[in-house]
C-alpha cells in the first residue's frame, strides 16, 4: 500500500501522460522511409517539459537527432577507439609519474576546483532528466520490462537519448581527473584508474550493444557523480561544510554497485529462464557482473579501509569517524 501511494503522489505531481499519448516516429534514412518509434520524455510531463530547451525538445525535427544515430553507428564500427584512448591513458600515467618523481608538484587548485564545478553541473543536468524517466519505467512497467525492454523505444532517441550518449562519451573527458593526481603528485591508487578503465570500456559496449538497462546505470552514475564532484569542488576552493562527511559519498557509491550487481543478475535471470531480453547477450552481462562485483568488492575494502568505526566516549555510546 505505501508503494502505490507513493507511485501514485509520483503520478499526480508530475501529472504523466501515457507512453501511448508520448511516441513519437524519428525519420533516420535519407529516403524518408526508415522510422524509429520512441517514447519523447520532453512530452510525458507538463512539470518537466517546462524545464526543457527547445532545442531538447526538437531534437527528432532540428536535425541533429540524426547525428546521435550516426554517433551510435560510427561507436558500434569502431570498438578500437576507447581500447586505443586508454592504451594513450595509460602510456601518459606512466611518463607521468616519471617526469614528476622529482620534480614539485604542480598547483593547479583554481583549475581543479572549476573542472569539478563542471563535471558536478553537468551530472545533476543528466541525473534530472534520467531519474524521473527510469523510475516512471520502474514503477509503470513489469520487472522484465524495464530491464530487457526495447532500449531504443523507451530510452534511445529523443532528450533522454541525447543525454544516455553524453553519459557514455562524458567517460572520455572523466579520464582528466587522473591528470590532476598525477601533476598534484597525490597517491595513485588501483581502484581510481580501475575505474575508468572498466567504466569507459563497459558504458561503450553496453551503448553499442543497445544493453536495455543502460538508462537505469546511467542515471545512477549521474546521480552519484553529481554529489561526489560537487564534494571535490568544495574541497578545492576549501568550503566545504562540515556537515559533508565524504563517507556519504562512499556510502552511495556502494549503493550503486548493489543495484548494478541485482540489475545484471536480473538481466542474468532473464537471459536463462526468459524467451527474450532484448539487446542481452551472455558476454555483456558476465562484463556486467565482474565490473559492478568488482567494484562493490573494492569500494567495501575502501570503505572499511578508511572509515574506522569506534565508539565515543559519550554516555550514548555513539559511533564516530576517524
Amino acid at each position: 500500500m505505501a508503494f502505490e501511494a507513493a507511485v501514485a503522489a509520483f503520478d499526480e505531481f508530475f501529472q504523466f501522460r501515457t507512453l501511448e499519448e508520448c511516441t513519437f516516429k524519428e525519420n533516420v534514412s535519407t529516403n524518408g522511409v526508415g522510422y524509429i518509434e520512441y517514447i519523447e520524455w520532453s512530452c510525458m510531463s507538463p512539470v518537466l517539459f517546462k524545464t526543457f530547451t527547445t532545442w531538447e525538445v526538437t531534437l527528432a525535427t532540428n536535425g541533429y537527432g540524426i547525428y546521435l544515430l550516426e554517433t551510435y553507428w560510427w561507436m558500434q564500427r569502431s570498438p578500437w577507439f576507447p581500447i586505443l584512448v586508454l592504451c594513450m591513458y595509460g602510456a601518459l600515467i606512466s611518463c607521468g609519474r616519471k617526469y614528476f618523481k622529482n620534480r614539485k608538484p604542480w598547483n593547479l587548485r583554481k583549475t581543479l576546483a572549476l573542472w569539478n564545478l563542471f563535471l558536478s553541473l553537468f551530472s545533476f543536468c543528466g541525473a534530472f532528466r534520467l531519474i524521473p524517466h527510469v523510475l516512471y519505467l520502474a514503477t509503470h512497467l513489469p520487472i522484465k520490462e524495464s530491464v530487457c525492454g526495447d532500449v531504443e523505444f523507451f530510452y534511445g532517441r529523443g532528450a533522454s537519448g541525447f543525454w544516455v550518449q553524453l553519459f557514455v562519451l562524458s567517460k572520455f573527458p572523466e579520464l582528466l581527473d587522473t591528470f590532476f593526481i598525477i601533476v598534484h603528485k597525490k597517491p595513485l591508487i588501483f581502484l581510481h584508474w580501475y575505474h575508468h578503465v572498466t567504466v569507459l570500456l563497459y558504458c561503450w559496449s553496453a551503448y553499442a550493444m543497445h544493453s536495455p538497462s543502460g538508462g537505469f546505470f546511467a542515471a545512477m552514475n549521474f546521480s552519484v557523480h553529481a554529489i561526489m564532484y560537487c564534494y571535490y569542488f568544495l574541497m578545492a576552493i576549501k568550503y566545504k561544510p562540515k556537515w559533508f562527511n565524504p563517507i556519504i559519498i562512499t556510502i552511495a557509491q556502494i549503493c550503486q554497485m548493489v543495484a548494478g550487481v541485482s540489475i545484471t543478475f536480473m538481466n542474468l535471470y532473464y537471459y536463462f529462464f526468459s524467451e527474450s531480453c532484448n539487446g542481452v547477450t551472455l558476454k555483456l552481462i558476465l562484463a556486467g557482473c565482474l565490473m559492478y562485483g568488482s567494484y562493490l568488492f573494492l569500494f567495501m575494502q575502501f570503505f572499511l579501509g578508511r572509515y574506522k568505526f569506534m565508539e565515543s566516549g559519550s554516555k550514548k555510546g555513539k559511533m564516530k569517524f576517524f
